[in-house]
Order: structure tokens, then C-alpha cells, then sequence
């Protein structure tokens, strides 16, 4: 079940928009879930989904009862009124096309505070609805941070919302499963050295993409 939103422990412009976008998917894009369960964890963790739409943050945000940080790129920045909302937001801003070492900073820091973190290990939206490989960061946060990581996978998001739709397909059924936690001990390996990162995104995004779509009714 999904865990009830403590909206009290969320900023009331993230509680607004959290609220309104349960509403938005329950109402035009709801499709199965299953696994919140695995959300149930208190203190820093990372969400790690594949990334289809953006619909994905989210529809990813929606199901979880406590405020998240996202990442977005950071050319959205560029428009006042993004910059306003996503600040007001707390996304973190990413350079997709160098290592950002700020925006790494940002993301230890959020798990620092004890906060929770949702990010896409294949740095970019799939082009065809497929999964792509994963790029290294996601292993060098998680491998850096120590948390664990709640895989997620998303089905439906391409068919709604793909890479080159002008407008998303409203009544097409987007479905969200969690997976157990990874702790480190699994994803990570110290001993492989310039390979550790890279390694650890791979068991990671493999664990993702064993997520099986839900075959249970709605709740």
C-alpha cells in the first residue's frame, strides 16, 4: 500500500503539488502498483528508476509518503518561472554533459541531512521506450553515500509520454513497481577499484530491470 503522505513533514508548496499530482495520476495515468512496502525507510535512501517520459519523477514522487529531491537538468533553469518552481521544489540541478561535481555535492548532502533522493541511472530519457545502459553516477553516489537503493521500474511512461510526443496521451495506464532495498553490501566493492563505480550502477540498474510488471488488480 502506498504509504499515507505525511504532508505535515513537507514543505506546504511541496505537499500542494504532491497532493495534486496523486490526483493527476489516480485520475488519467493510473496503472498498477505494487512494492511500496519497500518504501517504508526511515532516514537517507536513493530511488533509482528507468527513464522514459517525464512523467517519471513524478509519477516515481507520487507513491512515495515523504518528500523527496529530484534531479533535473540544468538547462531548465534558463526560464524564470521553471527556476522559481523548481527551486521551491528543491530538484537539484545537473550538467548532464560533464561530471557535475556540484550537483554531486548537493545529492551527499540531502543524504547527509537524512534526506531521500530519486534519480535516473540512465542519465537521459530512453529514445525508443528500452532500457539503456546505465552511466557510472548512480554508483558513485550510492558507493559514496553508503544508503540503500529502492530500484524502481516504470511501465507505461513511453506509451504516455515518450521522447518526441508533443502532448501526453491522456487514459494510457502508467504502472510503478519498487523493489526490496539494495544495501551496500550488495552493490558495492571497494576492492575493484577504477571499476567500482561502474560495477555498482550495473547491479544496480540489474536489479532494476528485473522489476516484473504488477499483475495484481489496482488499490
Amino acid at each position: 500500500m502506498l504509504r499515507t503522505p505525511d504532508h505535515l513533514q513537507m514543505t506546504p508548496f511541496y505537499g500542494f503539488f504532491h497532493y495534486l499530482t496523486c490526483t493527476i495520476y489516480s485520475a488519467f495515468f493510473r496503472g498498477e502498483v505494487a512494492g511500496t512496502e519497500h518504501l517504508q525507510i526511515d532516514g537517507p535512501f536513493l530511488i533509482a528508476a528507468n527513464h522514459t517520459s517525464h512523467l517519471d519523477p513524478p509519477v516515481v514522487g507520487s507513491q512515495v509518503g515523504r518528500q523527496m529531491r529530484f534531479f533535473a537538468r540544468k538547462t531548465l533553469w534558463r526560464n524564470a518561472v521553471a527556476s522559481w518552481w523548481l527551486d521551491r521544489t528543491e530538484c537539484i540541478p545537473v550538467d548532464r554533459d560533464s561530471g557535475d561535481v556540484a550537483a554531486i555535492k548537493r545529492v551527499l548532502q540531502a543524504l547527509k541531512d537524512h534526506r531521500a533522493v530519486v534519480l535516473f541511472p540512465e542519465g537521459t530519457r530512453s529514445p525508443d521506450g528500452s532500457l539503456q545502459k546505465p552511466k557510472a553516477g548512480v554508483g558513485l553516489l550510492a558507493c559514496k553515500s553508503g544508503v540503500p537503493v529502492v530500484p524502481c521500474r516504470v511501465f507505461g511512461s513511453y506509451a504516455a509520454f515518450g521522447k518526441g510526443a508533443k502532448l501526453p496521451r491522456f487514459g494510457t495506464p502508467i504502472s510503478i513497481i519498487y523493489g526490496p532495498p539494495i544495501s551496500p553490501a550488495e552493490y558495492d566493492d571497494p576492492a575493484l577499484g577504477k571499476a567500482r563505480y561502474e560495477t555498482a550502477a550495473a547491479r544496480i540498474f540489474a536489479r532494476i530491470a528485473a522489476l516484473p510488471m504488477p499483475e495484481y488488480p489496482v488499490i
